[in-house]
């Protein structure tokens, strides 16, 4: 049974038709990619999924549940997390502040254990904090711990977005762009850190990227997305070389990345 089943997913912004008849079936474990050009409806369809739009049409199904026009938070809850294009950091939290809060769901103390610091509350919190720090090793980024996360490498900040996201313990974990604007040295290093997580974790994936060489080297299946469309599914391999994606995202000619 798919861990992530989309039938016949449909949004129009007005009159404007953005996903057509979109279908995906992510298994336990699997990676898969969403390529195509810019204004393709890539993130579309990872907000309809997740929860920040509902869906025209169509149906969502996460570990037999139907998800369909379900909260971001609800649906979060259930094991999906996702990561943003444009980090959605926080100025004024430290990087750890950043990892505990994303625990917060978890937490099982209630308003009573809020207000009157119960054990409970003592325990949950002590943790979550020593859990927010093993996530922060993780990704090599524990020594940021009481910074500020706008102090930070760009490239360590992206860490501490996909940490975030790894604490939630999610089943499928959706990664927008993640080596988006990074120098090729942290692009490599991006990708040993995205297949250490799918080693370590046996994590569904689903990855927008617009760097093939992400793509070929992290992902079992991809769909080519133009115009909110699917032009082509199936291998990189086989997606790469497929004359209408060629025309349609890489050029006249084969790309080389």
């Amino acid at each position: 049974m798919a861990m992530l089943e989309v039938t016949n997913m449909g949004h129009n912004f007005g009159g404007l038709r953005a996903v057509d008849e979109f279908n995906l079936s992510i298994d336990p474990g699997q990676v898969v990619g969403l390529i195509g050009p810019n204004g393709a409806g890539k993130t579309t369809i990872f907000n309809l999924i997740s929860g920040i739009y509902c869906p025209t049409d169509g149906e969502v199904t996460f570990d037999g549940q139907n998800i369909t026009g379900m909260r971001p938070n609800e649906i979060a809850s259930l094991g999906l997390a996702r990561t943003f294009q444009e980090m959605r950091l926080w100025r004024h939290m430290t990087v750890l502040d950043h990892i505990m809060m994303a625990r917060y769901s978890k937490f099982t103390y209630g308003l009573i254990g809020a207000f009157f610091g119960t054990p409970k509350r003592i325990r949950e919190e002590a943790e979550a904090k020593e859990m927010s720090y093993e996530y922060l090793k993780l990704f090599g980024v524990d020594q940021y711990a009481d910074d500020y996360v706008t102090n930070l490498p760009y490239g360590a900040q992206r860490r501490v977005e996909m940490a975030r996201a790894l604490v939630t313990e999610p089943k499928v974990l959706f990664l927008d762009e993640p080596t988006v604007g990074m120098t090729p040295e942290e692009l490599d290093d991006m990708i040993e850190v995205i297949r250490g997580v799918h080693e370590r974790f046996s994590l569904a994936i689903f990855l927008i990227e617009h760097r093939l060489k992400v793509v070929r080297e992290l992902c079992q299946q991809v769909k080519c997305l133009n115009f909110g469309q699917v032009l082509s599914e199936g291998t990189p391999e086989e997606v790469q070389d497929d004359p209408k994606v060629i025309e349609a995202y890489l050029g006249d000619t084969k790309a080389v990345v």
